[in-house]
């Protein structure tokens, strides 16, 4: 049986795939002069390091593009973020199960603790956040991973799955010798995160839970 699941959030937890398109399609607008950038475009690295995704659209820009983009996304964070159902209840069976829970993220700080202002009870089934400050390599590095088995007390890797809804994450928990779990509800489709080869592929939350409290 796990002793630990890890979760992404951006995408897994969390609905952000449009606050994060309006925020990047805000971001190359203003920053590029460009409105023709596919949806798919602005998308595709999600789950990497912020900075990172703006350096892979324009080296030159990056912080521009970086700054426009965190100006955007706090002006218009409440109003964009989303609720995925049964999320909180679903994390909460892992911990009656015994399992500890923890959330791996690219994100800051800062923008995790918005986030849980407006779902404040994800910090009473989450035991412990690893964010973008907390380790110096990201995604799909496995140092976030392996440092959020330790922060739950050493957690063995064979006792341990990561969740995530890009192929990054898939990446990552491959990398840290993880149990990866791929979501489809995120910004990544169920054909995409197939070609990353998870151990398990799921479409709902509730689904995920079940696949993980049989591992």
């Amino acid at each position: 049986m796990l002793s630990a699941v890890l979760f992404d959030f951006d995408g897994t937890l969390v609905d952000t795939t449009e606050m994060i398109h309006q925020s990047m399609r805000h971001a190359t607008s203003s920053v590029l002069g460009r409105d023709d950038i596919p949806r798919e475009t602005l998308l595709a690295n999600v789950g990497q390091p912020l900075p990172r995704q703006m350096e892979l659209i324009d080296t030159e820009s990056a912080d521009l593009l970086l700054e426009a983009y965190r100006s955007h996304h706090e002006q218009h964070h409440d109003a964009l973020i989303g609720e995925f159902p049964g999320v909180e209840e679903s994390l909460a069976r892992l911990g009656s199960a015994g399992i500890k829970v923890a959330v791996v993220t690219s994100k800051r700080r800062l923008s995790v603790e918005m986030a849980l202002k407006n779902f404040p009870g994800l910090g009473n089934v989450v035991d412990r956040f690893v964010t973008l400050e907390d380790t110096t390599e990201h995604k799909p590095h496995p140092e976030p991973l392996l440092r959020g088995l330790e922060l739950l007390g050493s957690i063995p890797k064979e006792r341990a799955a990561y969740v995530g809804d890009s192929p990054f994450d898939v990446e990552a928990a491959k990398a840290a010798a993880l149990t990866s779990v791929a979501v489809s509800w995120g910004a990544f489709s169920e054909s995409t995160l197939r070609t990353a080869e998870p151990d398990h592929l799921v479409s709902d939350i509730r689904s995920a839970v079940d696949v993980l409290l049989t591992l």
